[in-house]
Formats: structure tokens, C-alpha cells, sequence
């Protein structure tokens, strides 16, 4: 897994296209990279959040921020 920004990339290597494919998770937008070395597939990751970023900010929309994985629950103080 990967972080740029706080945004977490997970990826994988598809041997018959010799190529390392992901996708940013916790988005309900669609970002996606890809390399051919390990050192490509970074960049390429950093760049797809930076135009994910950019796109947001033409378009006057929101990024979505990643899920930070965390659920609160209020219990009432009579069930304690």
C-alpha cells in the first residue's frame, strides 16, 4: 500500500502484461495508476492523486477524503 496526501493506493502485478496496476481505495471516485517498475507505478500514483485534486478544484467539487477506518458510537449513559 502506498500514501501520498492521505490518500492510501493499493496495487497489483499482472505478470502477463509485465505491468503494476492499482487503484485508490476508500473514494467513492474512481482513481486509478499504473506502471511498468515499482518506481513508475509511485509516480504515476502521486500524480493521480494530484490531478484527482486538481479536477476537484476546476470542477468547484469537494475531493472525497479517505475513510480513516474509525466508527463512532454514542451508547446512552443508562447502558453502561
Amino acid at each position: 500500500m502506498m500514501n501520498y496526501k492521505g490518500y492510501i493506493g493499493k496495487a497489483e502485478y499482472d505478470d502477463e502484461a509485465e505491468t503494476f496496476y492499482g487503484e485508490v481505495i476508500g473514494l467513492r471516485d474512481v482513481v486509478t495508476f499504473k506502471g511498468s517498475s515499482v518506481k513508475e507505478m509511485q509516480k504515476s500514483f502521486r500524480e493521480s492523486i494530484d490531478d484527482y485534486l486538481a479536477f476537484c478544484e476546476r470542477m468547484g467539487k469537494t475531493p472525497d477524503v479517505p475513510a480513516s477506518g474509525r466508527l463512532i458510537l454514542r451508547i446512552p449513559l443508562m447502558l453502561y
